[in-house]
Parts: structure tokens; C-alpha cells; sequence
């Protein structure tokens, strides 16, 4: 059994919207939705698990109510870092899940390929992640801001989400990295201390986190030019609609 966990419970500061970013609407769907449906298109996944913060939890089920076609879901809450919150979802994951991925709810563009190939990699290694080569040439400093080293670019790997982990592995790590009090920058990282392998899977430009309002943009634009955006059709137009009044509502209702 495959289980997605998504962490949304941050802020999201950088998007200056005033809410959650996961909320924000993307070509009339909210970012959530957008990135949940690409996850129950796969046939190989079987359960979503949402973590948001503890106020946002019931919010995010009605709002998950009224989406037709998501796999079988739970919306769990948060901790105080998203080390944390991926570990409340890996619990509510449950002991039947084998292999479990966490993946950013804010990259709604990833591909199925990318999926498939994630979760393919973490069956035969136990460890994988998604990436792509880095376009960038990239400068080691120090305090002062001084180059101290230019590393070779053809081995270096801009990392992204699904990262995908045997159920067993990702336990231990995370015990691990709570026993150590170690806070890492992403789950793989945490895999890495025990010295198990960690497999890159190649991804693609598009899997982009959706971080500041320049990036609503980019996914526009990619939107725009993809074939399942009009495939969607009305039903998922009247949908979209529905959640956003239902979010406004009840933004409206907080500040009330």
C-alpha cells in the first residue's frame, strides 16, 4: 500500500496572501485540490494523508467533501515544524502503508511519470527522491560572503518532492533524528544520517513549489498549455467555484 503524506500546515510568509498558501486559487482550483487530484489520478497510490494546522483541520475536511474523485483521504494536525507534521502524517499513514511518500502541497504540476518513478525507486532501494540537474552554477562561501569553492555543477541535483521511504526506514529516521534533536531540510536528509540509500529519480522544470506570488504565475503559464487543464471541463469549473466561496466564507467568518 502506497501512502502520500502532504505536509500544509506553514504559512507561507513569502506569499504575503494572508493565508494559507494552499488555499490560494490556481487556474479556479485551490492549490491543495489541484496537487490531491494529480496523487488520486495515480493508480498506484492508495491513501492521501493532509496535514494542516490544528485550526485549519476541520476547514480542510469540508472542503475535501465536496471534491469528487480524490482517493481515500485524512486530514491530520500539524507540529511546529514540518519535520514534525510529516511525522503526524506518517502515523495516521498506519502500519499497512509500505511504502509512504511526502510531497510539498504546494507542487500541484507534478507529473504522473515522476509519481510512478518515485514510488518504483523506494520499492527497490528504499529510498528515493525526486530531483533534477541543476541549471545554475553554484558558489560555496563563507561568513564574509567570500567563493571558497565552485563545485562541479554536473553533479549537483536541484531536490524536489515526492520523496518516497520504505514505512520502516522513515520511522527509524525520524526517531532517530528526535532522539539526536536534529531538524532537517527535508526527510531525505534524515534517511541519509542513518546511511541508508537515498536514489535520485529524475523529475522535470514544471514539479516547481509554489513559494511567492511570482511562482502563481509560472504555473499560470504552464497551465495554461496543458492539456488537462481543459480536459478538467465544467464539472471541475463548478467545483472550483464552490470551494473558493466556501473558503472566502469562511476567512470572512474569522474575521467577523
Amino acid at each position: 500500500m502506497v501512502t502520500v503524506v502532504f505536509p500544509a500546515a506553514g504559512r507561507g510568509k513569502r506569499m504575503q496572501a494572508g493565508m494559507n498558501k494552499a488555499f490560494m486559487d490556481l487556474a479556479g482550483l485551490p492549490i491543495l485540490v489541484r496537487t490531491l487530484l494529480k496523487f488520486s489520478a495515480c493508480e498506484a497510490v492508495d491513501k492521501l494523508v493532509v496535514v494542516v494546522a490544528e485550526a485549519e483541520v476541520a476547514f480542510v475536511q469540508r472542503i475535501l467533501q465536496l471534491v469528487p474523485g480524490l482517493k481515500p483521504w485524512q486530514v491530520t494536525a500539524g507540529g511546529s515544524e514540518r519535520q514534525y507534521s510529516v511525522l503526524n502524517g506518517i502515523r495516521c499513514a498506519g502500519t499497512e502503508a509500505e511504502i509512504i511518500l511526502v510531497h510539498d502541497a504546494a507542487r500541484p504540476l507534478i507529473s504522473k511519470e515522476t509519481i510512478l518513478a518515485v514510488i518504483e525507486a523506494a520499492k527497490e532501494h528504499g529510498g528515493a527522491i525526486a530531483a533534477v540537474p541543476a541549471k545554475n552554477t553554484i558558489k560555496l562561501c563563507n561568513d564574509q560572503h567570500q567563493v571558497v569553492e565552485t563545485p562541479d555543477r554536473s553533479k549537483l541535483w536541484e531536490v524536489q518532492t515526492p520523496q518516497g521511504f520504505q514505512r520502516e526506514i522513515l520511522l527509524r529516521a525520524n526517531a532517530q533524528a528526535e532522539q539526536d534533536n536534529f531538524l532537517g531540510t527535508d526527510d531525505a536528509s534524515l534517511v541519509e544520517r542513518l546511511g541508508e540509500p537515498v536514489y535520485i529519480v529524475e523529475s522535470d522544470y514544471r514539479n516547481i513549489k509554489i513559494t511567492t506570488p511570482e511562482d502563481i504565475l509560472i504555473a499560470e503559464a504552464f497551465l495554461a498549455e496543458d492539456s488537462v487543464a481543459e480536459a478538467m471541463g465544467e464539472a471541475f469549473q463548478t467545483v472550483g467555484q464552490a470551494l473558493q466561496q466556501a473558503i472566502k466564507a469562511d476567512i470572512q467568518g474569522a474575521a467577523d
